[in-house]
């Protein structure tokens, strides 16, 4: 049996406007065109090169597997109906 494999969870917070072309080529190199865009790449060392580059930019963290676009769209979903917060 293989080792379970880990990814980065990698998001584009602040945008690349402004950013030398080598920050840009590096940003468009992991994926990421929009803000808020999520990426999920497998743990390498040339990966963490990347991300140490435009770290400022980015919100890392490790996760298990990758989330599938349905996953996605299902946690950010907001729940059905409303909520009485209290009366009046």
């Amino acid at each position: 049996m293989s080792s379970p494999m880990s990814y980065f969870k990698i998001t584009l917070i602040r945008s690349a406007i402004g950013m030398t072309k080598r920050q840009n080529a590096i940003i468009a190199s992991l994926g990421l065109r929009k803000r808020m865009s999520i990426v999920y790449h497998p743990v390498s060392a040339d990966i963490a090169g990347k991300i140490m580059k435009v770290k400022e930019m980015l919100a890392v963290s490790e996760c298990d597997a990758p989330e599938t676009k349905q996953e996605v769209h299902l946690r950010k979903k907001p729940a059905t109906g409303f909520v009485v917060e209290g009366r009046v």
